[in-house]
């Protein structure tokens, strides 16, 4: 479970989110919520890989159809002006809605959000996050739990709840939000990971 932050020079008051985000303190692995500062969950190997082979993938599937921006942790993204500012570990924002693009934060909801569960935030990346995403409208939600190989999908539908998606019959899962891409669940659990070279093959990006 993420725990508040201990700086003695934020423990007398709570901060704006434009305090925040101009906030110098020791620790930057961190996000915005209730005004208060709170320190994220230590992240280990399988998470560093994990994300890194996803950021890896995702940048050059979207630079190669120009879709738009990928961000990653600690970069922001604040869903509403009532909502936590987080950083999430993968995100992505078609091109049309570059202009919410701030210096160090992106106004307004990601229309993909990848979380990488640690141990210490399972709760707040299940529970908390997803309904924060929900409210704020990312369109697509991936929480993935590299300790127990589990991932899960979500997209929001029409009233603007998530429904979970399920991958086919050959555990291949369809993004919604980026057209034509496909991830192979299996990939994800890999140990090593499939070189990202491999998957672009499979995708058709190189020969």
């Amino acid at each position: 479970m993420t725990q508040q932050l201990k700086s003695p020079s934020l423990s007398k008051r709570k901060l704006t989110y434009e305090e925040f985000i101009e906030w110098d303190g020791e620790n930057q692995h961190v996000e915005w919520v209730n005004g208060e500062v709170v320190a994220m969950a230590p992240v280990g190997d399988s998470h560093q890989d994990l994300a890194g082979f996803l950021l890896a993938l995702l940048r050059i599937y979207v630079k190669h159809y120009d879709l738009g921006t990928v961000r990653q942790d600690p970069y922001q993204m604040k869903t509403g002006p009532d909502l936590p500012g987080r950083a999430p570990d993968i995100f992505f924002v078609q091109k049309n809605r570059k202009g919410l693009f701030k210096p160090v934060f992106f106004d307004g909801a990601a229309d993909l959000v990848i979380e990488i569960v640690s141990p210490g935030s399972r709760t707040v990346d299940r529970r908390d996050k997803y309904r924060e995403y929900e409210k704020g409208g990312v369109r697509e939600y991936w929480v993935l739990d590299p300790e127990r190989k589990k991932v899960e999908f979500f997209q929001l539908g029409a009233g603007g709840k998530y429904r979970a998606i399920s991958p086919d019959a050959d555990g291949v899962y369809r993004s919604s939000v980026l057209d034509r891409l496909w991830i192979r669940v299996s990939w994800l659990w890999e140990k090593p990971l499939p070189s990202e070279l491999g998957v672009l093959r499979e995708w058709g990006l190189v020969n």
